[in-house]
């Protein structure tokens, strides 16, 4: 099933059940392709304490503002960080010394709503979990993607994570699963579509294992720079184009 075009100016939570799915690298890597695609994004690292996304981006150097500083008046939008292969990426990154609980959701949101004027697409990078950060997240965007492994655990938490949208009352998630080894499910007699029956979700896509990952974030730049044609960074590039209504197989290769 295809997923409607997303209208302009909506945010998107990229969300997980548990860590080590590869959430935050998934996140940067749709970042980065709507970005390549010419659309106006912001990012937002939203797992305050633990922040990471600014690595997967390859904007480790320097100190880019958080999004508290923004939601609490001291900057404004126009200072958030630029990517600097992909100008029309902004960056705000998490708060460190404090919590999720410590964050004010109406300052949020109204920081989120100016956003919207400013950006064709915003991505939060939820924390792992549904704790304060997801709450946060959750309650601010209007489309979920929902990244899980194949293994057991991981698929159980998505599932978990999908309930908590429902009853939330959000219903537009989509499911991304990432790390594929297509040799481990054969060998575990495990189907992508085994994945979807037990989270219960529709697919957005598929990533492959792909070391290329790891190497871009090692070297500090983003994987569509670092490996343009890897595997993992066309699959980034085919969610992209569907998140924005356009037709595209859903592949590992």
């Amino acid at each position: 099933m295809e997923w409607g075009r997303l209208a302009l100016s909506e945010v998107l939570a990229v969300l997980s059940g548990k860590g080590g799915t590869g959430k935050t690298s998934v996140c940067a890597g749709l970042a980065t392709a709507l970005a390549e695609a010419g659309k106006r994004i912001l990012c937002i690292d939203c797992d305050v304490g633990l922040r990471n996304l600014d690595i997967s981006l390859g904007m480790s150097e320097g100190s880019p503002l958080s999004f508290l500083d923004v939601a609490s008046g001291h900057y404004s939008l126009s200072d958030a960080a630029r990517h600097g292969s992909y100008p029309s990426l902004a960056f705000l990154t998490a708060p460190m010394n404090c919590t999720a609980d410590d964050i004010d959701p109406e300052a949020f949101f109204r920081m989120l709503l100016d956003a919207r004027q400013e950006f064709d697409m915003i991505l939060l990078d939820a924390p792992a979990g549904v704790d304060a950060g997801f709450r946060l997240t959750a309650g601010a965007a209007d489309r979920f993607l929902l990244v899980t492994g194949c293994g057991p655990a991981s698929v159980r938490d998505a599932a978990r994570v999908g309930d908590l949208l429902e009853l939330q009352g959000k219903r537009d998630v989509r499911l991304i699963v990432n790390r594929v080894d297509r040799d481990m499910l054969s060998t575990v007699r495990l189907t992508i579509d085994d994945v979807m029956d037990t989270a219960g979700l529709p697919l957005a896509g598929i990533v492959p294992e792909d070391p290329c990952v790891t190497l871009a974030a090692s070297f500090g730049k983003p994987l569509l720079r670092y490996a343009p044609r890897c595997p993992a960074a066309k699959a980034c590039r085919r969610i992209s184009r569907r998140i924005q209504g356009l037709h595209e197989p859903i592949s590992l290769r």
